[in-house]
């Protein structure tokens, strides 16, 4: 059954094309108001009045920006399995469909906010945490536990990463983003969406402990190391979110403002655990902040002037510096955290992507190296000298490396382009491509991460009839072939609570 306004407007068009020499179109005002209204019919009631998001995500362009209108036009039509997105082909035809993709990718006209009370209302216990066993309730080995974050329908799988079996799966929230964290002792995995919901989950009895609304983009979370603290790095609205680690409950709201009380996103966020504090690299000032949890922690930002803008950082293996770029910029800077100042500049083309890069010692000297999102070439630093040692050819841009102590090779994709199928192995020592795998011809193979002990390599295949493939990290023979849907990335508890060489943090 069609929408009695959308056959009214149907029907007006055509008395009107039958009196008059051709067609007058509607203005784009009268088609947003005719998406509105169907936004208002069919979406409101899961996704809000303001597009803010409730039982289901939020709808506004700040979240939807990684995902193409193509997609977004297919959830409406088909909907989305394992969630309660049912389709809407039987009720809206193409166009109308075509007028709500739109609508959504315009502003919301209500400025979109979220504050204390907002947070405090969202907050959930789901499980009694003291209730519950505080060893392992399986088998398997905690420290070689894998959680993998499946895009395609929105699931988390808990993996062993002895037998490569699932022990669970479950669905997240919508879109997760920045990668999980871990609580030191890896009981614990903290997952945040992109359109705020920050959950914790306990591995040790595969349960869902508490969850959170803090903001309506959030780009990423950290856990201290001290294993008390979470903050969160908000796009919308622009701030940082500090929770306490046990439940999730609110401690402390802190509007990004920089020194000339200009308002800023947040580009990332990361603990440093040699220095018991969070880094803060903020989007729109040219700052970066650095919060101490020592102690009973007021989390006053300590400001470091930047020479520029800071989309992505990665920290030197001492957590002493900084490697940071902008995506505008040519090039990047080094900063001090100890001084309290940049202090070099590096020789960076295209855009790096920094916080996928690795750091590994070669000829006894640690090298930094990091794909590029716009160029086909991996760049390799000298960490002594923060010059640039070399640039690898690859057969397009890329974006994640990862390796493993125990491995001789940085594996790196080629995520963008018509071979985004192959992924690359550099050899450590000589900085030349030594293999290339395509492990599904035709399908986007990325994100490597390795098992605790670096015997294994398991890859994504990022399509919705996708794959986890494990390889053998020395021999590169197929161990094992799992189907997934959209494994986007899968994160080993042991090499992230030990900050382990060639992951990311």
């Amino acid at each position: 059954m069609r929408l009695i306004p959308f056959a009214l407007l149907l029907l007006t068009g055509a008395i009107q094309a039958a009196e008059a020499p051709a067609p007058v179109a509607p203005t784009p005002t009268a088609a947003m108001h005719e998406a509105a209204a169907l936004y208002k019919q069919h979406c409101q009631s899961c996704h809000g009045a303001q597009r803010f998001g409730a039982a289901g995500p939020a709808l506004l362009p700040e979240s939807l920006g990684r995902i193409k209108p193509a997609e977004v036009r297919a959830v409406i039509r088909d909907g989305r399995p394992a969630s309660q997105m049912t389709g809407y082909s039987e009720l809206l035809d193409a166009s109308q469909i075509d007028a709500l993709v739109d609508y959504l990718y315009q502003p919301a006209a209500t400025a979109p906010v979220w504050k204390t009370p907002d947070i405090r209302a969202s907050h959930k216990i789901l499980a009694d945490l003291a209730s519950l066993p505080s060893t392992p309730q399986h088998d398997a080995d905690p420290l070689n536990l894998f959680v993998v974050v499946e895009a395609g329908d929105h699931h988390v799988t808990i993996l062993d990463g002895d037998t490569f079996d699932p022990l669970t799966r479950f669905a997240s929230h919508f879109a997760l983003h920045g990668g999980p964290k871990f609580s030191p002792d890896g009981r614990f995995v903290y997952f945040a969406s992109r359109d705020g919901w920050i959950s914790l989950y306990d591995l040790h009895n595969l349960r869902m402990i508490a969850e959170v609304r803090v903001g309506l983009n959030t780009r990423n979370l950290a856990v201290s190391n001290d294993g008390r603290w979470v903050l969160v790095g908000n796009y919308l609205p622009g701030n940082l979110v500090v929770l306490d680690a046990r439940d999730l409950s609110l401690v402390k709201i802190i509007p990004t403002l920089g020194q000339d009380g200009s308002a800023s996103r947040v580009s990332a966020v990361y603990t440093a655990p040699p220095r018991d504090s969070f880094v803060v690299a903020l989007k729109d000032v040219q700052e970066v902040w650095e919060l101490s949890y020592a102690g009973e922690p007021d989390f006053q930002p300590r400001r470091i002037v930047a020479k520029d803008y800071l989309d992505d950082f990665s920290f030197t293996p001492d957590y002493r510096y900084l490697l940071a770029t902008s995506r505008k910029a040519g090039g990047g800077q080094v900063i001090d955290l100890d001084g309290g100042e940049p202090v070099a500049s590096i020789e960076l083309p295209g855009m790096p992507h920094l916080g996928s890069g690795i750091y590994w010692k070669r000829n006894g000297h640690w090298v930094f190296a990091t794909p590029n999102i716009s160029t086909g070439l991996i760049s390799v630093i000298d960490l002594q000298t923060w010059k640039l040692i070399t640039e690898i050819p690859t057969a397009g841009p890329g974006f994640f490396m990862r390796s493993h102590a125990n491995s001789p090779y940085a594996w790196t994709d080629v995520f963008f382009g018509p071979n985004n199928d192959q992924v690359l192995l550099i050899d450590k020592q000589t900085l030349k491509v030594a293999h290339t795998l395509r492990p599904m011809p035709g399908k986007n193979a990325a994100h490597v991460e390795f098992t605790h002990d670096g015997r294994y390599a398991l890859l994504s295949v990022w399509d919705r009839d996708g794959a986890l493939i494990v390889y053998d990290s020395q021999t590169l023979e197929e161990v094992k072939r799992i189907p997934m849907n959209k494994p986007s990335g899968k994160y080993n508890v042991g090499n992230k609570i030990e900050f382990a060489e060639g992951t990311s943090h």
